[in-house]
């Protein structure tokens, strides 16, 4: 009978370990922490109106605010799936404003600025996914307007069912890959006491 293989035997250890460890913390940690923050999310629309905030601040998506957008630097384009496209201000204070959605992708307004209420969402993040993985800067937020400029079609209202809560899935997949890990050293262990 062979002798079991020690570096082999405790590379599988350490690893499965890992992915239990993994699972757990999103089953016991991440999932309670993601279901408080939807439940804040979720009670935010019927807060009370308030300033627009200056700072990224996630516990405020879809709370209703206010903001003066006096004499807008820019507006520039971003996609909005079937609804074609939605025009976002930058206004000289540096906030964005989601003024509304066109079809065509050289259309414009001419809005020249001034007060908006709405509600507040994620500004389009142009970063590329993997410079995402290793900046964890708050995503910039920007007023999704509940009157659309004129010549503009009204913006879809934003809500929680934008926000993903994956972390059950997650955990199953940890578990799933450390079964998964066991199985194959089982079969290699197997295979090796056969000769």
């Amino acid at each position: 009978m062979r002798r079991v293989p020690v570096v082999a035997t405790i590379t599988v250890a350490l690893a499965v370990a890992t992915m239990i460890a993994l699972g757990l913390w999103q089953l016991l940690i991440r999932l309670p922490e993601k279901e408080a923050e939807l439940a804040l999310l979720a009670s935010n629309p019927a807060r009370p109106v308030i300033a627009f905030p200056t700072r990224a601040d996630d516990r405020l998506l879809f709370r209703r605010a206010t903001l003066d957008c006096a004499a807008p630097v820019t507006i520039a384009r971003a996609g909005a799936g079937s609804a074609g496209y939605r025009l976002i201000a930058t206004c000289a204070g540096g906030q964005f404003v989601q003024l509304g959605t066109i079809r065509s992708p050289t259309g414009t307004t001419g809005w020249p600025g001034g007060s908006v209420t709405g509600r507040i969402s994620h500004a389009p993040d142009a970063r590329p996914l993997i410079a995402t993985l290793f900046d964890h800067s708050p995503k910039p937020l920007l007023l999704v307007a509940d009157t659309p400029a004129p010549g503009l079609a009204p913006n879809a209202v934003p809500d929680i069912s934008s926000v993903p809560n994956n972390h059950l899935a997650y955990a199953v997949q940890w578990f799933v890959f450390a079964t998964i890990a066991l199985v194959i050293y089982a079969l290699a262990m197997r295979r090796r006491r056969r000769g």
